[in-house]
């Protein structure tokens, strides 16, 4: 099995104690930060650009989960990658669910050193994309509708989770499973119990003690 991570979404940071929660962030138990990209059109929220991207991973040495919610992630994820994403993934959906289109661009984003891989929104199924998943490094399953934190957890989503370790195992596969939305106390260890090894927590970890919480998603 995969270890667990826990990826921290930066949209749910106190902008007014940005440095003093990255210093905790750094000296807590998780290893990536969450970085959501959302373009106001794909879904209707506005938040991060490069340069952002950029600063965060000045500031901050974790690994840089980029999760684009844009409507032309062909053109974006370079970008992104030249500014430091070190993962990389966009939504099947943006592509017009083109299987030819989705592998083409995971293949250039390996080509320019990051790791990529593919989400998928609440009413898309996941089954369609088995042709694609030897060429994700992770797979992200959304368990709330993108584009805006704090919404409630939908526990059908795990049957997702479920197919997805299923093929892991059965094709012999390495992708890691990542669920974002809704993670707090109550839904974190039935996603974990699923088959997720990969946590997106936004106001579960910042509205509470930061590193306490981590840590006690990896107990």
């Amino acid at each position: 099995m995969n270890s667990i991570v826990i990826a921290p979404s930066i949209l749910s940071l106190d902008y007014s104690n940005v440095s003093a929660q990255l210093e905790i962030l750094k000296e807590s138990k998780a290893e990536w930060l969450h970085f959501d990209v959302m373009d106001g059109h794909f879904v209707p929220n506005l938040t991060f650009g490069p340069d952002i991207l950029r600063g965060f991973k000045k500031a901050c040495p974790l690994f840089m989960d980029v999760h684009l919610m844009v409507e032309d992630p062909e053109t974006y994820a370079p970008i992104f990658i030249q500014n430091g994403a070190d993962l990389v993934t966009f939504h099947t959906e943006a592509l017009n669910n083109d299987l030819t289109r989705i592998k083409k661009l995971l293949d250039e984003i390996h080509g320019l050193g990051a790791k990529g891989g593919i989400v998928v929104k609440p009413n898309t199924a996941i089954e369609p994309f088995e042709s694609v998943l030897q060429s994700c490094d992770l797979v992200l399953i959304m368990s709330v509708e993108p584009g805006f934190g704090g919404q409630k957890f939908m526990a059908d989503m795990l049957k997702k989770v479920e197919w997805l370790k299923e093929k892991r195992e059965s094709l012999n596969l390495s992708y890691r499973i990542e669920i974002d939305g809704g993670i707090n106390l109550d839904t974190f260890r039935l996603a974990l119990n699923a088959g997720c090894d990969t946590l997106v927590a936004g106001s579960y970890v910042f509205k509470n003690d930061i590193a306490k919480t981590i840590e006690g998603m990896l107990e």
